[in-house]
């Protein structure tokens, strides 16, 4: 099967930096697309933060825009996530999201990790 590792989450008072990283491994023939989401505390639903296409397009959340970049090395099967300027309101926990096909010619399929806890305070 295949199974999604992050990391790199943690405390971090306003304004300081963090990078997320997410490790895909199991049976992947190829990845498609990568994206990072969050949820807060409070919220029922998780929010796209950004997202990578398999050619490298990239979209972000407005809030994050200029702040966050995404970033993708397919050879290691990772995805990243740095994150400069923190804000309060960024502290969620951080899901990283794959959509891969497993074999040539197979459907698509969608993976969630098991998320990371990002904290923003002072």
């Amino acid at each position: 099967q295949v199974q999604l590792v992050e990391s790199g989450g943690g405390l971090v008072q306003p304004g300081g930096s963090l990078r997320l990283s997410c490790a895909a491994s199991g049976t992947i023939f190829r990845i498609l697309s990568m994206g990072w989401y969050r949820q807060a505390s409070g919220k029922q639903q998780r929010e796209l933060v950004a997202g990578i296409t398999s050619s490298g397009n990239t979209n972000y959340a407005g809030s994050v825009k200029g702040r966050f970049t995404i970033s993708r090395d397919d050879a290691k099967k990772m995805v990243y996530l740095q994150m400069n300027s923190l804000k309060p309101e960024d502290t969620a926990v951080y899901y990283c999201n794959v959509e891969l096909r497993k074999q040539w010619g197979s459907r698509p399929e969608d993976y969630w990790g098991q998320g990371t806890q990002v904290t923003v305070s002072s």
